[in-house]
């Protein structure tokens, strides 16, 4: 089906970062994280790319919100195996860049990772996933939390909260009807369809904002580019998965003919050895001797030799 309005990825990059349009995200946000978001400021962040193959792989924006949080939001359409860690990185970067030499560890900002993937990080099975640092007892499980003292200094409840949060959503793999507001954001994420149904903070203005037929001719030229640039981008990594799989299973028909013949050798010579102990065992045994000393010579057990 074919959407009016213009992918998100594109719009962080074009057109979000417009004052004007900060509803759009203020709403995404308040979604998501589940408290009223209101971005005071967009900071430059430096991962943004100017190539335009990089824009179609990867984009990221970086807010302020009015209590002074920083929120790192990125768009990753490519798979990258140590995503991760790139996360992790991320935001470390930002709570060291966001405080000045000299100044207390209190100072350090709360930051919130966002991470919107358009392929198949990890394995799970649900599309919104929630990371946060706790620390419990090894003995007891207890939660270490904060003193009374803390709480009214960092005016926050918990350890976590101290600490970056991380969101991940996986939007290719949500084929459901949206019944939430989380879910009908997911829905525009995956699609680029907005729904008349949906009533989620941020979508209204969506509607409004983010309509293909506002663009000019050479927006939209460039806009259809970027779609393209998609296709092809997601077409590689398919046809770079499908001839590794085909790939893996010739190496694997291989390996297993080889693994058949070697082990059918070695099933052979175990045989061969096993028919001389017998015979061996045999001859010993009519010569009357002992069965603790075939035993030894021959390395079968007495059962066996009795059968003889």
């Amino acid at each position: 089906m074919a959407s009016n309005y213009i992918r998100f990825d594109w719009a962080m990059k074009r057109l979000l970062r417009n004052k004007a349009n900060f509803a759009v995200l203020e709403g995404f946000l308040t979604t998501l994280l589940g408290e009223r978001i209101k971005i005071q400021k967009l900071l430059e962040s430096e991962s943004n790319q100017e190539d335009e193959y990089d824009k179609s792989n990867r984009v990221d924006l970086l807010a302020e919100n009015s209590k002074g949080a920083l929120i790192l939001i990125e768009v990753q359409n490519n798979t990258e195996y140590a995503y991760f860690q790139r996360m992790l990185f991320g935001t470390s970067k930002l709570v060291t860049e966001y405080i000045n030499r000299g100044q207390g560890y209190e100072n350090i900002r709360k930051v919130y990772s966002v991470n919107i993937v358009y392929f198949s990080l990890g394995h799970g099975h649900d599309t919104v996933y929630h990371g946060k640092t706790e620390f419990r007892g090894i003995h007891t499980g207890e939660l270490l939390e904060l003193t009374p003292f803390q709480r009214q200094k960092f005016a926050v409840d918990a350890v976590s909260q101290l600490y970056p949060e991380y969101y991940i959503l996986k939007v290719n793999d949500f084929d459901k009807v949206a019944k939430s507001p989380l879910e009908e954001w997911i829905y525009y994420l995956n699609t680029g369809d907005i729904p008349d149904t949906a009533t989620a903070p941020g979508l209204s203005e969506a509607r409004e904002h983010l309509r293909l037929a506002r663009m000019s001719k050479e927006e939209l030229k460039a806009y259809y580019r970027h779609l393209d640039n998609l296709v092809i981008l997601r077409s590689n990594v398919y046809t770079e998965r499908e001839e590794g799989r085909w790939e893996g299973l010739a190496e694997g028909r291989a390996e297993g003919r080889a693994e058949g013949r070697a082990e059918g050798l070695l099933e052979g010579e175990k045989e061969g050895e096993r028919k001389k102990s017998t015979e061996i065992a045999r001859k010993l045994k009519s010569m009357g001797m002992e069965t603790a000393t075939i035993v030894r010579i021959t390395g079968l057990s007495a059962d066996e030799i009795t059968r003889l």
